[in-house]
């Protein structure tokens, strides 16, 4: 793979995926920063990021992509490649945080925030793997949270959209090492972003009354989280680090954060249990499933 790489990052308009595109722009990197509606909602963020790349001579470039939209997704996987004839790694990091009592959080919701933290990772990996795959060489990485291994009560939907992203992006790791495309895990803690002022709330607050003085946990864990949010550019450096890692030598997760709760130790075990499990199946050979490498915090 080449030293300065092509990178897709989805969600760019604020946050970690802006963060990202900045920090591996600076280091070489091609990068597209890809966003909804850069000619509407995110105009004034799309309009940021360009001034941003023309006053230093950044290589960034913004297309438009919506994960939860099929045609959207390939579409800008398409002008990338038009673009730059390659994509070397792509970074799911679109997404959002629902908060509420789970029985307060309707279908709908539950249905739209699969549809983005989920199935957009989805479409993004569909349209960029024959392209990965015809170089040999790629990879797909997963912002996913401390919260795709622990589980806090009112975060129970997205904790849930985290964990079913995080069975994916291994399943990923195993099935495409053999031809050179690796998938990675990154795992941040709570950090400071604008994530946590798009919160979408529980929507049946009927529903919640119901509760008495457990309605009050969603509050307590949203000021919890912010009490204990971190500087997000240390997930940044960790994802700089970790695509500069050379081609078969990055782990399978990375925790990132400034309190760890455990999740280093659940990824160890989880480590050795798909470990056996995978022997137990006569597929460590076909996965190419390497146990130094598994797991690892950045």
């Amino acid at each position: 793979m080449n030293s300065k790489q092509v990178v897709l990052i989805t969600g760019s308009s604020t946050g970690f995926g802006r963060l990202f595109a900045e920090t591996l722009a600076r280091k070489g990197h091609s990068v597209f920063a890809t966003m909804r509606d850069p000619g509407g909602r995110n105009a004034k963020n799309a309009s940021e990021i360009r001034t941003l790349a023309e006053k230093n001579s950044l290589p960034i470039h913004v297309l438009e992509l919506d994960v939860t939209d099929d045609a959207s997704v390939e579409r800008a996987v398409d002008a990338a490649i038009a673009k730059a004839g390659r994509i070397d790694v792509a970074i799911n990091n679109a997404g959002y945080y629902l908060s509420g009592l789970e029985e307060a959080v309707t279908t709908e919701q539950a249905r739209r925030l699969m549809d983005a933290n989920f199935l957009g990772p989805v479409r993004v990996n569909r349209a960029v793997l024959p392209h990965m795959r015809r170089q040999r060489s790629g990879v797909l990485m997963h912002i996913s949270s401390a919260a795709g291994r622990v589980v806090l009560p009112s975060a129970g939907f997205y904790c849930a959209s985290k964990f079913a992203l995080e069975a994916l992006a291994e399943s990923y790791s195993y099935e495409l090492a053999a031809q050179g495309i690796e998938s990675v895990i990154v795992e941040p803690g709570a950090y400071e972003t604008p994530v946590f002022g798009n919160t979408v709330t529980a929507a049946d607050a009927a529903r919640t009354d119901t509760y008495g003085t457990v309605k009050q946990i969603p509050a307590k864990v949203n000021a919890a989280l912010a009490s204990r949010a971190g500087n997000a550019q240390q997930v940044a450096d960790a994802v700089l680090r970790i695509i500069e890692t050379p081609a078969g030598e990055k782990q399978l997760r990375y925790f990132v954060g400034p309190q760890n709760f455990g999740v280093d130790e659940i990824n160890a075990l989880s480590k050795q249990v798909q470990t056996n499990v995978l022997e137990a199946f006569g597929l460590a050979a076909d996965t190419k499933f390497l146990k130094g490498k598994a797991v690892g915090s950045v």
